[in-house]
């Protein structure tokens, strides 16, 4: 059987995107919470949260920037991208039955290394609610003799 690849090094260029979007439910955060063991209470109780100065429960922060880890690892690169690095800068909270759209845009390739830099950043309606870069290593593409093999060539 087939794995499904993702896009290789040689294959991508600084300005490709891709997208994910996921609405946040009390399921999400509930395992999130379960999984992680983070159960802060402005996560999972609202009379706490109520009382904070968000009003209300929020979902983890690192919640919805696991999105950003779907896109890169579903939709670009794709299949075969290993996450490397992430910084990560937490701009608006989202709430539960918000909708977060991740965004994944390619900055700079080093195809030899298979590195990609990546701008990445989650919306909720249109506002940015999580900013950062993503470090990445490529799925394994066409061996570097057979790109250089079926690359044109110039014309002296």
């Amino acid at each position: 059987m087939s794995t499904p690849c993702g896009v290789p090094a040689e294959d991508l260029a600084p300005g490709m995107s891709a997208s994910f979007s996921k609405t946040i439910t009390e399921a999400d955060i509930v395992l999130f919470a379960g999984v992680t063991g983070d159960v802060n209470a402005i996560h999972l109780d609202e009379e706490y949260a109520a009382g904070t100065a968000f009003g209300g429960r929020i979902a983890h922060g690192l919640l919805s920037a696991g999105l950003i880890s779907a896109t890169l690892a579903n939709r670009l690169p794709g299949p075969g991208t290993v996450y490397l690095a992430q910084t990560l800068a937490f701009r608006a909270p989202v709430r539960p039955g918000d909708t977060v759209t991740a965004t994944v845009t390619v900055k700079s390739v080093s195809v030899e290394k298979r590195r990609v830099v990546l701008d990445t950043w989650c919306t909720v309606g249109g506002r940015r609610v999580v900013e950062g870069e993503a470090t990445v290593l490529a799925p394994v593409g066409r061996p570097l003799a057979a790109r250089q093999d079926s690359s044109p060539q110039p014309v002296i």
